[in-house]
């Protein structure tokens, strides 16, 4: 068995024991450790957090356009996008028939 006041008195002696320089590299690395620990939390708090340029392409008009040739584009226009909807439609139906969704 181990006697309590035997384990403290062992301890005292081994904390009592220490010279300067064991506790001024203890103070040093303890410091060091935790200096590290600071920086890396400032440089990881600047990583991925910024959000990636957005490239926006505009589209130019030539200044002579007739309504006629304004009208004619939106047309256009929608049509592409009422295909992309029925497109998105159609594959989310084809998805749900798959899953057995009703």
């Amino acid at each position: 068995m181990v006697n309590p006041r035997a384990a403290m008195s062992d301890f005292a002696a081994a904390i009592g024991g220490d010279t300067r320089r064991d506790r001024l590299l203890g103070l040093t690395l303890a410091v060091l450790v935790t200096a590290i620990i600071v920086i890396i939390f400032f440089v990881d708090a600047k990583i991925n957090t910024a959000p990636p340029p957005r490239i926006v392409y505009v589209e130019t008009y030539a200044p002579t356009r007739t309504d006629a040739d304004i009208i004619a584009s939106q047309k256009k226009d929608s049509a592409e996008r009422k295909a992309f909807r029925e497109e998105k439609k159609r594959k989310f139906q084809e998805l749900q028939k798959k899953l057995g969704i009703e």
